[in-house]
């Protein structure tokens, strides 16, 4: 092995992504309904790995979990601000179940076995995985008044019951959000995630990459005219109930321009587009429907448009459609409206924002028309706006830095959570701007899957070798009582969630769990089992308050312990 010991010591890289090949390719694997999943298996590979000898650096950690936290906020930003409110209450009360009932796990079990206050704190640290503990606790007992090798033993302490704790507190957690709520809730993350999503998207549906109606809402069909001849364009378009336009007529062969004043003739032959209910079946109106002729083809595009203009905002859907002139509709359908990454249900008391994104249907000149009185078009890109980005990672990387003391106890978001911060900040500025800080769907999945799984590649990677020797040195026990600390604490929330908060979606309610434990692990699991980011909402509440709530928990366990 010394051979791989060398290996890993020119490049260390080298141990980081293997263990993300063998995490993830271990994480397929099935047994009954359980499946490890990638994230688990890369820190369980890390761990395996990390027996060799492995030196990698601290700040590779934190950028990753930087990236992953960032990402996800700027994902879940503007639906997180509008949940903020009383109907955070449940939120606030998972955090303080988990907080408390975690203190009184630790506190008695240190008293059943006869752990010392620096054995407990280690637990309690590695267990519920908040390292912030290992500072207040340190810092406690530091206060104690103990002669100095008494502190010093205590304060080491703390690191070994972390470092024997740590790798199963990530785990257990996964186990517990990913596998045994399921089972507990009877519905699967993904079913109820799809659920919720069809609720926030008012009724519409939401189709995935690849995915398309098979009876899509605006068509277009090709018709002779014969029952229809000597009518205008104006007339034609006018008497359907439904808005449709005719975009093209041929007469002898040749095109003619579709003025609303021309007069079809028989034989012209018409393209008609608009809704389906207005364009199919207009055959004994109009004459009989082709299924083409030649030249009768014309490409129409989807633009998504920032509603900004005075004209259109602060007014209802029927006011607009009042209001706006005949020729500037023509020949162009909205096809939804959404705030915030949402649908808005197009009734005639829906009032439209600044900022609302409107998606328009029609030929490109048509839309480009429109898009020029209503506000901003937003193109599609692959492009990833690095300045609005990068700026908001250094934003949420200086929160990080602050630090707020409640007496003698530092509090601090530390780099994942103002990077959270900042991504639920900056995600919201975006959806008020759509013509800043794209991110594709694609850069950002990858975000969030490099990021996560590798932040706890290097966990297992730095601290799998010490937790292994430490558990060949003292026996098992200290593991066992952080496998405790881990899922009691969990369960027991689990079943107040449920029975008491009345939690009855497993995505929102497995975010929670998972947000009020800091589980960025499982988090990261419940995201790739949901498929979306109901679960993110949630999450991010209970994991802001877990921050703070489990931080306090250093000082409260050497006090009580």
């Amino acid at each position: 092995m010394s051979w791989l010991h060398a290996l890993f010591a020119q490049s260390p890289e080298i141990a980081l992504f293997l263990s993300l090949a063998i995490g993830y390719w271990v994480g397929k694997f099935q047994f009954g309904k359980f499946q490890l999943g990638g994230v688990a298996g890369s820190l369980l590979a890390a761990v395996v790995i990390s027996q060799v000898g492995v030196s990698i650096d601290n700040g590779i950690k934190s950028v990753l979990f930087a990236l992953f936290i960032y990402a996800v906020g700027y994902e879940s930003g503007p639906q997180f601000f509008r949940s903020l409110g009383r109907q955070s209450l449940r939120e606030i009360a998972m955090a303080t179940v988990l907080a408390v009932s975690g203190l009184v796990t630790v506190v008695v079990l240190a008293r059943m076995f006869g752990l010392d206050k620096g054995l407990a704190a280690g637990i309690a640290a590695g267990g519920l995985t908040q390292s912030a503990i290992i500072g207040t606790a340190g810092a406690a007992i530091g206060k104690l008044g103990l002669a100095a090798d008494e502190t010093q033993r205590l304060q080491a302490n703390v690191a070994i019951g972390y470092a024997v704790t740590y790798i199963f507190g990530s785990f257990g957690a996964i186990i517990v959000c990913v596998n045994i709520l399921p089972w507990f809730m009877r519905r699967s993350i993904r079913d109820d995630a799809i659920k919720a999503e069809a609720e926030l998207l008012a009724g519409a549906r939401s189709y995935g990459v690849g995915e398309y109606a098979a009876t899509p809402d605006l068509v277009g069909r090709i018709y002779r005219i014969e029952a229809a001849a000597g009518r205008s364009v104006a007339e034609i378009e006018g008497a359907s109930a439904q808005p449709i336009s005719i975009e093209r007529i041929k007469r002898g062969g040749s095109l003619i321009g579709t003025e609303p004043s021309l007069k079809l003739q028989a034989g012209d032959i018409i393209l008609l587009v608009g809704r389906r209910s207005g364009v199919v079946g207009l055959s004994q109106q109009l004459g009989p429907e082709l299924e083409s002729s030649e030249g009768m083809d014309v490409v129409v595009v989807t633009r998504d448009v920032a509603i900004t203009a005075a004209d259109f905002v602060k007014r209802t859907v029927a006011e607009i459609r009042t209001s706006t002139a005949a020729d500037l509709r023509h020949g162009v359908y909205v096809v939804a409206v959404k705030r915030a990454g949402n649908a808005l249900p197009l009734e005639g008391g829906t009032v439209i924002e600044p900022g609302d994104v409107a998606t328009l249907y029609g030929t490109a000149e048509d839309v480009q028309r429109v898009a020029r009185q209503v506000g901003s078009v937003i193109l599609p890109s692959d492009k990833t706006d690095f300045v609005f980005h990068g700026f908001g990672l250094v934003v949420g990387l200086l929160i990080g830095l602050l630090v707020v003391r409640l007496g003698d106890i530092p509090l601090t978001l530390g780099s994942g959570g103002g990077a959270l911060l900042s991504g639920l900040a900056f995600g919201w500025y975006r959806s008020r701007n759509m013509t800043l800080g794209n991110l594709p769907t694609a850069a950002s999945t990858l975000l969030r899957d490099l990021g996560l799984a590798g932040f706890v590649a290097v966990v297992g990677l730095q601290s799998g070798l010490q937790a292994v020797s430490t558990i060949a040195d003292k026996g098992l026990s200290i593991f066992l009582i952080g496998v405790v600390v881990t899922l009691l604490p969990l369960l027991i929330t689990m079943v107040f969630g449920r029975y008491v908060l009345r939690y009855d979606n497993t995505a929102i309610f497995a975010g929670a769990l998972s947000g009020s434990r800091s589980a960025n692990p499982a988090f990261g699991e419940i995201l790739d089992k949901a498929g979306n980011s109901i679960p993110t909402t949630p999450f991010a509440i209970t994991y802001a308050l877990a921050n703070v709530f489990l931080t306090l928990l250093g000082p409260l366990v050497v006090a009580f312990a």
